[in-house]
This record gives C-alpha cells, sequence and structure tokens, in this order.
C-alpha cells in the first residue's frame, strides 16, 4: 500500500527466504548442507513482480506466491535463513535492489543489515496472538492449522532470529517502533506513509 501511493518498488525479502527454502526442500538440500545450499542459491532467479491483488514470486520462472505460503515452507524457513551462503546471496540481491532509491523494503534485518543507511526505518511489530490470527485467517485455517499452534510457531521463530549469529533480528537504534497489534493494514499503512511523507519534507522534497 504504501509503495503504490509513493510510486516506489515493494521488496518483500521473506518471500525471498521462502523461495530458497522452497527451492532446497524440493531439492532435497537441507540447511546443514551449506556448500550445497550455496551452489543452489547462487542459480537460483528470484523475480518479484506486482500482482493483479498482491505480489507475485518467480522462482526459475515459475510462479510460486501461493506454494511459498504452505505449511511446510514456513517451518522450514528459519533454518535457511540462517545459513551464512543464503543471507550473503540474498542480501546482496537486496542490495542491488535498493541500489536505484525509490523502494519499501520489508524484512527482519533491513534496518540492520541489508540497509543500514535507509532514510526511514521502521521497527513494525504486534502481539504473538495478533500475528497468529492474522496468520490464521491469511492461510492458516485453509491448511488446517489452528490458532495455538501458529502461536507456538512464531513465537519460536522470534526466538531463533533473534538469537542467530548473522543478522539477528534486533531493532535498529535510529528505528521508529509501530504497534500495529491494533491497527488495521490500512491504518498501519497510512501511519508508515505520514512518517514517509515528513521524511521526505525533510530531506527537501526528494
Amino acid at each position: 500500500m504504501v509503495a503504490d501511493r509513493f510510486g516506489y518498488v515493494y521488496i518483500d525479502t521473506g518471500a525471498m527466504y521462502r523461495a530458497v527454502a522452497l527451492a532446497a526442500l524440493r531439492a532435497g538440500v537441507g540447511p546443514e548442507m551449506e556448500s550445497e545450499l550455496g551452489r543452489l542459491v547462487s542459480g537460483l532467479d528470484i523475480r518479484l513482480e506486482p500482482g493483479v491483488t498482491a505480489q507475485r514470486v518467480l522462482l526459475n520462472g515459475e510462479d510460486v506466491t501461493e506454494e511459498i505460503r504452505s505449511h511446510p515452507v514456513t517451518s522450514a524457513v528459519p533454518a535457511y535463513a540462517a545459513v551464512p551462503a543464503v543471507r550473503a546471496r540474498l542480501v546482496e540481491l537486496q542490495r542491488d535492489m535498493a541500489r536505484e532509491g525509490g523502494v519499501v523494503m520489508d524484512g527482519r534485518d533491513i534496518g540492520t543489515h541489508v540497509l543500514p543507511d535507509a532514510e526511514l526505518k521502521i521497527f513494525m511489530t504486534a502481539s504473538v496472538r495478533e500475528r497468529a490470527r492474522r496468520r490464521y485467517e491469511e492461510s492458516g485455517r485453509a491448511q488446517g492449522l489452528t490458532l495455538e499452534m501458529l502461536e507456538s510457531e512464531i513465537a519460536e521463530r522470534d526466538r531463533r532470529d533473534a538469537s542467530r549469529e548473522i543478522a539477528p533480528l534486533v531493532q535498529a537504534e535510529d528505528a521508529i517502533v509501530l504497534d500495529t497489534t491494533s491497527l488495521t493494514a490500512e491504518e498501519a499503512a497510512e501511519r508508515v506513509a505520514l512518517l514517509a511523507e515528513r521524511t521526505i519534507a525533510e530531506a527537501g522534497g526528494r
């Protein structure tokens, strides 16, 4: 929503890690097989394109937008995302995408690791319960998952991401915290857009 408002490019880095996890699962390459995983990820073509209702994720030309949100992929992502070879390759791609400017980039290590010099950093959060409810409504119900299962998985992912050695999940010192627990997506987007407009104005309108 924010990217559309400003005519920027939206980059969902989480979708990129999901695409890697899907490719690895298909190839039978586990997260402990770092050499094989490094070769696999170096040969992947991951593209993010605007869709009719949401961003489309293409993996080697195949639309995997729905499949990367499946429960097996979601469960596997943290382990693959912690592998240095995977992070190095995807961070390289993400920085290339951002180099031209005019991007809204979404991910757990953007403000601290991928784009530490970003003009506006927002640490967006919400309660585990609320995030589980959103995931349940988005895809969990259709996959036969319970709210309790999703709560447990989200809390565990937070713990693992915050404790990993490379680019852990932490708030950047200069990030603005936005708690969206009681906000709709539209309300959250409006808050972000207002912060962006203020940042643009302070920078002289660029």
